[in-house]
């Protein structure tokens, strides 16, 4: 183990702001270095968790976890959050494992829920539909935005999953977007 932590805790100076090439909207990157896993210090469980690509070996608790601040000029303005994530040719444990995907910005997280089982096309975006994260009208903090990758519930064990960054994109459509504030265990399937 690299530290006597076995949980990495991110480096948030690794993220990079930014905007879209193609629409000049706000496009965060989070690499995996800036993220927080549990058990992610400790090389039984994650191989190269503060590189450009964290690689699960195996784990029964997968949590990840990760933050923003916003700057201030884009407070007002409504947020997709996710994962870029691959699966190496030899992942097990997903089949009867769905992840879970959170987006927080004030008090309420929003929550859906994604198989990752036999998805072999190489790197891929979770969820699948956009988890949009909105301004809080509760008065609270509108500084940050939280979001997650979960599969804590199962208690089975699982691997080969290769994080290669999350995201926070500036959202401004009308698509089909996940915007309740489910918790993981009213999510139907």
């Amino acid at each position: 183990m690299s530290s006597t932590n076995p949980h990495s805790d991110g480096n948030l100076a690794l993220i990079k702001y930014g905007k879209d090439k193609n629409n000049g909207k706000d496009d965060v990157t989070v690499p995996p270095g800036a993220l927080s896993i549990i058990w992610g210090n400790d090389q039984r469980y994650w191989k190269n968790p503060d590189s450009a690509v964290a690689e699960l070996i195996q784990v029964c608790w997968l949590e990840v976890t990760g933050s923003i601040k916003l700057r201030p000029e884009m407070k007002g303005k409504k947020y997709e959050v996710g994962f870029e994530v691959s699966l190496t040719p030899d992942a097990f444990g997903w089949s009867n494992s769905p992840v879970y995907i959170m987006g927080k910005r004030g008090k309420k997280p929003i929550w859906t829920k994604m198989n990752l089982a036999n998805n072999n096309k190489g790197i891929f975006k979770i969820p699948e539909t956009p988890l949009v994260v909105a301004p809080p009208g509760d008065g609270s903090d509108n500084d940050k935005v939280y979001f997650g990758l979960y599969e804590v519930w199962s208690g089975r064990w699982k691997g080969g999953l290769k994080i290669h960054k999350a995201f926070v994109r500036e959202f401004s459509g009308n698509s089909n977007h996940k915007t309740g504030s489910e918790s993981p265990n009213k999510i139907s399937s």
